[in-house]
């Protein structure tokens, strides 16, 4: 993460404005308050802060008052001269607690664990049962991958599991019957880590570009389709040391009852 004491009320963003706490909020508005060209733009500034914090004038200055939003986790402080007339304010950072919480904006700034824990705590369906918008978000700032295995299987010496915990992945397990959906999540580094809706403006770009130089360049050039083909997609032979772990993985729309029944006409003796 970002050094918070790097940021600035110029530098201040929708994004690193999550890297704050609630005393960095109060110093920063005590800048711009003591700055008269700052203080033009107090608007801009306190909507980027709302963003990421729950602010609230408090207009009735008293103990009692002051101490109910105490209780509800708020920090409170007067910003400028309490001759000036301005209330005292009270700041609360606001809590990630369930996928809807998650934007493009605060995903690099939780952990891979804190993740887990929000996921775990939002759903028992499976990473499947996450709009695409969520998944998009979630995949901006962490490596995702899933894996459906029988249970009596996912944590085999030397499979899957035991790879991606030892690569350093976060795992949330979700039972399904007699199954298991484990969900892996690592963060991505910094410099690979592009907000999905970016990356796909700039692909759709790269392939608009594309297809306008081969229309200038190849208009009259004729395809033979017989020598258009795939090498690797020409091979349909059935490989059983393909068939690893990671082929286990599937999108289930029945109910986990349904699961059971499945599993339970698998023979005990049959080799998964």
């Amino acid at each position: 993460m970002k050094d918070k004491k790097a940021i600035t009320v110029k530098t201040l963003s929708k994004s690193n404005v999550w890297d704050l706490q609630e005393n960095d909020i109060f110093r920063l508005l005590e800048t711009v308050e003591k700055d008269a060209e700052l203080k033009e733009n107090m608007r801009h500034y306190t909507d980027i802060i709302k963003t990421a914090f729950d602010m609230e004038e408090i207009k009735v200055d008293k103990p009692e008052i002051i101490k109910k939003y105490e209780d509800r986790g708020f920090k409170v402080a007067q910003i400028g001269k309490p001759e000036d007339g301005r209330p005292k304010l009270a700041i609360k950072k606001r809590p990630i607690l369930r996928v809807t919480d998650l934007t493009y904006e605060n995903i690099r700034h939780i952990s891979a664990a804190k993740l887990i824990e929000v996921l775990e705590r939002n759903f028992g369906g499976g990473w499947e049962s996450l709009s695409q918008s969520i998944q998009d978000i979630i995949e901006s700032g962490f490596d995702i991958s899933t894996t459906t295995l029988p249970k009596d299987r996912l944590h085999k010496a030397g499979g899957l599991y035991e790879k991606k915990v030892s690569d350093g992945f976060e795992v949330l397990e979700i039972p399904k019957g007699l199954w298991v959906e484990a969900i892996f999540a690592k963060e991505k580094p910094e410099a690979v880590a592009t907000p999905v809706y970016l990356a796909d403006e700039d692909s759709e770009k790269d392939e608009d570009d594309s297809e306008d130089s081969d229309n200038a360049e190849g208009e009259d050039e004729d395809v033979d389709d017989d020598n258009f083909k795939q090498d690797d997609d020409d091979d349909d032979t059935f490989d059983d040391e393909k068939l690893t772990e990671e082929s286990y993985r599937t999108t289930y729309e029945t109910s986990p009852d349904e699961l059971n029944l499945e599993a339970e006409d698998i023979s005990e003796d049959e080799d998964y």
